[in-house]
């Protein structure tokens, strides 16, 4: 049941004793504006001890003359609870978003972490194909990426057999490196 409102003059809302007056005499119409708003008791009990913490929090900013109290009271209780809606709104987003995706599994994991380790040995590979002359380069290209044959490799590039066959060989010693892993098929597979 709502208490009666009191005539007396603005509630002095700094002290313990102001506020606690205030509290009493506006506790029924703040839960009453809330439970119209709010199905679940719980949360409306929730929402309205935010209120007048709230209230509480910004007792000093209060100008009795721009409006009665209670007035003022129910403005916080709206930006109380729009902020509660916009926090179920928010959460809502997030949940829908989510529920279109799947968690990954233990394999998953280990796949994707394969796969990132592959991409990383994949990159400095690239950085040592990069720096390899372009002779060695275009002989290792024509032969491992674009799958022509050291003789064909050679026709195209206008040199003999056994020249392509050196550079090839020169070109993968390069690649493997001083003191790095070698780079297998499969890491190179699961980079792509």
């Amino acid at each position: 049941m709502r208490s009666p409102r009191r005539k007396t003059g603005p509630p002095d809302l700094t002290t313990q004793e102001g506020f606690g007056a205030f509290y009493e005499e506006h506790i029924d119409a703040v839960l009453g504006f809330v439970t119209r708003r709010v199905a679940d008791p719980h949360l409306a009990a929730d929402l309205t001890a935010d209120i007048f913490l709230a209230a509480m929090g910004s007792a000093s900013g209060y100008r009795p003359n721009r409006g009665a109290p209670i007035a003022w009271l129910f403005g916080i209780a709206r930006n109380v609870l729009s902020g509660h809606a916009r926090g179920l709104a928010r959460e809502s987003g997030a949940l829908a978003r989510l529920s279109g995706r799947r968690l990954l599994e233990d394999e998953d994991v280990a796949a994707l972490e394969e796969r990132i380790d592959a991409q990383r040995a994949f990159r400095a590979l690239a950085e040592r194909h990069a720096a390899l002359s372009e002779p060695l380069r275009a002989a290792l290209d024509l032969v491992v990426i674009d799958e022509l044959t050291p003789a064909e490799a050679a026709q195209a590039l206008g040199v003999t057999q056994a020249t392509i066959r050196v550079r090839l060989h020169r070109a993968r010693r390069a690649l493997r490196g001083t003191g790095t892993a070698a780079v297998t098929e499969t890491q190179l597979e699961a980079a792509r």
